[in-house]
């Protein structure tokens, strides 16, 4: 199994390009069974993850091919399978999506139960609310999720949950009703990019959708959608993960493509922490004071600050001259990194859904154990300026998200390579 061998200590300078954003490169390849016609996407991240919904895609009747690594082509060739099985929706979460569109196109889903993860439980209980309310019947049946529908009709719905609004939830509702008769209304709608994403593609495929972005979307539902070329939006989670990548190794790093205006509580943090973020041009500069104080972090539904951040934002403050404070409020067991980074000499204690990190003048290398994709993505930054040899184990975690990371890293100037041999633990 691949492990990720770094030796820290490197200060990071160069540039990096950001990649297209995973969760809205998701969602919209599952949109293309809703489509007439060919969809072709760019800025498609060439990962685990989307190469896993390639495949369930192509079992569901979607041909799929790519022109380069970044480009993506779509089509629907057979509409028979509406089943999305376990296999595929155990290893990733994300097969959920194309619960909406198999029901408003074929009128007919039955997809697998994905379970629990690593970042605790996540149940999809607002998405089958949504898609009853807009007239499918629901059943159990042998771990399944079964919806049929001889049509959707439009109406107004609620999605807030628990922890806020539900995002993948939004996604499969949405994509329903593009195709409902009448209207929808979805009130605590999520307000990630990666929502608005997908509605602009919807939009562009033919769609009447109005409100992406705020907690309200109206969707007027039509006969059918048509193919287009689109291009996703960059990620904001990698460019973040970056970001920190340039300010805890104390580097000077570019990022291209990049878009702040999705960052904005995330950049506030760091300029607290004394990161210095600023624009030039079409790049992001990034660099940051010897010295990192201490803050307080909460992470919240967007525009708040991300949790896919929370675990790489530790990471940093545990470099800080101080106390800091990181509370999660969106998955309140999403802590498992805490262990494993305490193995690298960071001083964390964990009371309920928050973590006291008290800052330490270095951290030491060891071999450590990702638990999910952004804790293993903590990990690595963590070994970038950890002293001595960090071993990175179950790396495939990464690889669901982070396009060849060990390269990009090593471009920026980082000691890391990919390597087969994984120490004990």
């Amino acid at each position: 199994m691949d492990c990720l061998q770094i030796v820290g200590g490197k200060r990071l300078r160069g540039s990096v390009q950001i990649n297209g954003a995973k969760n809205a490169a998701l969602p919209i390849m599952a949109a293309a069974i809703l489509c007439e016609g060919e969809v072709v996407l760019h800025n498609v991240p060439d990962l685990t993850d989307v190469r896993t919904m390639e495949h369930l895609l192509n079992q569901l009747g979607v041909s799929t091919s790519r022109e380069g690594p970044h480009t993506l082509r779509l089509k629907v060739v057979d509409e028979m399978n509406c089943h999305a099985d376990y296999e595929l929706v155990r290893r990733m979460r994300a097969s959920i999506c194309t619960m909406g569109p198999l029901l408003a196109k074929r009128h007919e889903a039955r997809i697998s139960l994905p379970g629990g993860c690593a970042i605790g439980d996540r149940p999809i209980n607002l998405h089958m609310a949504g898609l009853i309310a807009l007239g499918a019947d629901s059943e159990l049946t042998n771990g399944d999720v079964m919806l049929k529908a001889k049509r959707l009709m439009g109406n107004e719905l609620f999605l807030g949950g628990a922890f806020g609004s539900t995002v993948t939830g939004t996604a499969n509702i949405l994509m329903a009703a593009t195709l409902a008769e009448g209207t929808t209304v979805i009130e605590s709608a999520a307000c990630e990019p990666e929502v608005t994403d997908l509605a602009n593609f919807l939009n562009a495929c033919g769609a009447r959708i109005a409100g992406q972005g705020s907690p309200r979307i109206v969707v007027e539902g039509v006969k059918q959608l048509t193919g287009c070329e689109y291009t996703i939006i960059p990620d904001r989670i990698e460019a973040g993960t970056f970001i920190i990548a340039g300010a805890i190794t104390n580097g000077d790093i570019r990022l291209r493509n990049c878009r702040l205006e999705h960052l904005l509580a995330f950049v506030d943090r760091l300029r607290a922490v004394g990161v210095n973020i600023e624009r030039d041009g079409d790049e992001v500069l990034v660099s940051s004071a010897r010295r990192l104080e201490p803050t307080t972090i909460t992470s919240q539904p967007y525009p708040g600050f991300p949790t896919d951040l929370q675990a790489q934002m530790m990471a940093l403050l545990c470099l800080a001259d101080g106390n800091s404070i990181i509370t999660e409020k969106i998955y309140p067991d999403r802590f498992m990194h805490v262990a494993e980074m305490s193995r690298l000499g960071a001083k964390l204690r964990k009371e309920g859904p928050t973590v006291m990190v008290e800052g330490v003048k270095r951290l030491v290398g060891a071999p450590v154990m990702a638990s999910d994709l952004r804790a293993s993505a903590a990990l690595v930054l963590a070994g970038l300026v950890a002293k001595g040899r960090t071993t990175v184990n179950r790396v495939y975690h990464i690889d669901r998200g982070y396009e060849r990371i060990e390269q990009r890293l090593q471009a920026l100037g980082a000691d890391i390579e990919r390597s087969t041999r994984a120490e004990e633990i």
